[in-house]
């Protein structure tokens, strides 16, 4: 077909209003599960301490009648600590923008403030499950999970434990060992060392690729298969997935962790927790800075807070570490 002759089309208009949705689309994944999970404290100062303690192995106990009494000696609680770390975003405005009526207002203030405190949390958690020794000082590094843990660990050939370093007061980095895939007879390692050591772990923190893996483990010989009846009168599904694990040593919810997949360095453990045992101590609860100076025709704001992770005692948890994360080879 044709035109008629002389019709203005939209396609010469220099006038039409953009149509531009207020809606604004956001899938930037928010969750952060472990900081989520564990219960948070205050600090009073940069370096928060606290004690682990132990009980003796169990020993043969028979008693002469009628015996003097004799006393052990009592062991002294280890004391340990770590320190806070300073995280923060900032946004700049000018008033003319803040004025002007925006599609979907996300590049107003208020939105900023929203983004900013999504973002310091979530840079909490990688600071969480991050392989990084703690730093005192001004620039101060809180010690990653992964630099706790030398009791209920799997490592890779080449691995070795970091830990705790009583003399120094910080936190020593583990060492990478080779990568491995991950397999129900590693998860099943961890929980048995963890079991035999006091650890109740209720929650494995994987990346999403290892959450992939750990539904393969349905495959097993050693277990048992879904069974679902189809009666023929209403949908059928199939199910190809699992979130707990029930183990010769207790049973724990597999959860996929986002922030996780940020790395390979990252992503290459596997955390089994017991959420009573970790804290996080805030010198400052995440907030807004009130006391920003006024420099221009602008609106400055920030967000910022400081904390730490607290791990109470680390034989409450385990790593199954140096695991492929992100693919079958990385």
């Amino acid at each position: 077909m044709a035109v008629v002759t002389n019709t203005f089309q939209s396609t010469s208009a220099v006038g039409n209003r953009e149509d531009l949705s207020d809606i604004v689309s956001r899938i930037t994944p928010q969750d952060t599960p472990i900081y989520s999970m564990i219960g948070k404290t205050k600090c009073t100062n940069t370096r928060p301490e606290w004690e682990i303690d132990t009980l003796r192995a169990p020993a043969a106990n028979a008693q002469l009648e009628g015996d003097e009494y004799a006393y052990s000696a009592i062991t002294v609680p280890t004391r340990v600590s770590n320190r806070t770390q300073i995280f923060r975003e900032g946004w700049v405005v000018s008033k003319t923008q803040e004025a002007i009526d925006n599609a979907g207002s996300v590049e107003k203030i208020a939105e900023q403030k929203v983004k900013s405190a999504i973002h310091v949390r979530k840079d909490m958690e990688l600071a969480i499950v991050s392989n990084t020794a703690s730093v005192g000082g001004a620039t101060r590094i809180l010690g990653g999970l992964p630099s706790w843990l030398t009791t209920n660990v799997s490592r890779g050939a080449t691995g070795a434990n970091g830990g705790y370093s009583s003399g120094t007061g910080l936190t020593v980095a583990a060492t990478n060992g080779t990568q491995r895939a991950f397999t129900k007879a590693l998860l099943d390692t961890v929980m048995q060392t963890g079991y035999q050591s006091g650890a109740d772990f209720s929650d494995v923190i994987v990346s999403p690729y290892v959450k992939s893996v750990f539904v393969t483990f349905m495959s097993d010989a050693n277990v048992a298969a879904f069974r679902y009846a189809a009666d023929g009168k209403g949908k059928n599904t199939i199910v190809g997935t699992a979130d707990i694990y029930e183990g010769p040593f207790g049973k724990v919810m597999v959860k996929p962790n986002r922030v996780m997949a940020s790395s390979a360095a990252v992503a290459r453990n596997a955390f089994l927790l017991t959420p009573d045992f970790l804290k996080w101590g805030n010198l400052r609860t995440i907030q807004e800075d009130p006391n920003l100076a006024k420099t221009g025709d602008a609106v400055k704001g920030m967000i910022i807070g400081e904390g730490t992770l607290e791990v109470l005692n680390e034989a409450a948890h385990g790593v199954v570490a140096d695991i492929f994360g992100l693919t079958a080879s990385t």
